[in-house]
């Protein structure tokens, strides 16, 4: 598998990731916050297959 996630994209899918998950712990504690996996998961193997889908790249290393 390529990678099509670059560095500051990561670290934003981290932040969102980490504030979605405390959303079930810490605050309203919603199950919505579940939703936080996704993005971490993604910044975790640096491949999004929505970006694989519609073509976007935003790793500055060729694949």
């Amino acid at each position: 598998m390529l990678k099509n996630i670059g560095t500051i994209d990561r670290s934003a899918r981290t932040i969102v990731g980490i504030g979605l998950l405390a959303l079930v712990f810490i605050g309203p504690q919603t199950p919505w916050g579940w939703i936080g996996i996704i993005p971490l998961a993604t910044a975790m193997m640096g491949r999004c297959p929505a970006y694989s889908f519609i073509g976007l790249n935003t790793c500055r290393r060729k694949p």
